[in-house]
């Protein structure tokens, strides 16, 4: 008796971890085939209108923090090559004394693009709301998305998923300290799984606004 209810909860906790299994690791995999062929570095990066840089956190002065200075100058690169013409920093500023699009705007200036050429989103205060801003507020139809590696999956999948055709730059710069390489790398496993339900199911409406057309009169 003993024995049977053991292997019956067992095979029970057997099959709730392979469906936990399935439901974080399978999303991953899709974002990362789908990313694969659309990822470049940025000398190989094809030309499109717009870099879009998301937001990955500030120091207690306000400051970039390395995964989020290493984006920007990513980006930076990309202007001065002559891949893009605007660059599109979106981040959070929910708060009067938290402005990620701000300081990703003043370390750009400090790397020489023109403030003329720089474009704030304060409201992409998660991946799907910058993608989905991207098109609805910002009215692109095509970008270079700057990130890390470990995000770029994720980040090209949800613009594509929401009508944008976007590509991917990796920003790995530097080398991260390992454990916050590991931290952002287990994070995207349920955040993935998230964002696959955001764009196929739930289609959450994120804070919008009036139309703000990076380019108005002209065609991307």
């Amino acid at each position: 008796m003993f024995n049977r209810a053991f292997l019956t909860v067992s095979l029970l906790v057997a099959l709730i971890l392979t469906l936990v299994l399935i439901t974080l690791v399978l999303p991953r995999l899709v974002t990362f085939l789908h990313a694969r062929g659309r990822t470049y570095n940025i000398q190989d990066a094809p030309s499109k209108p717009v870099a879009i840089v998301f937001g990955a956190g500030l120091w207690y002065d306000g400051s970039p923090t390395p995964i989020l200075r290493d984006r920007v100058a990513s980006a930076a690169a990309l202007y001065h090559a002559g891949k893009v013409t605007k660059i599109l920093m979106s981040g959070d500023n929910s708060t009067v004394d938290y402005n990620e699009p701000g300081a990703m705007k003043d370390f750009a200036i400090q790397l020489g693009v023109p403030e003329d050429d720089i474009v704030l989103d304060y409201a992409g205060r998660r991946t799907y709301d910058t993608c989905y801003r991207a098109g609805d507020i910002f009215g692109l139809q095509e970008v270079i998305l700057v990130t890390q590696g470990f995000h770029l999956p994720r980040t090209i999948y949800t613009c594509n998923a929401l009508g944008i055709s976007a590509v991917g730059v990796d920003a790995d710069i530097r080398t991260y300290r390992r454990r916050s390489l590991l931290y952002w790398n287990l994070r995207e496993f349920p955040a993935t799984a998230i964002a696959l339900w955001q764009v196929h199911v739930s289609h959450p409406e994120p804070v919008l606004g009036n139309p703000e057309p990076i380019f108005p009169l002209e065609a991307q």
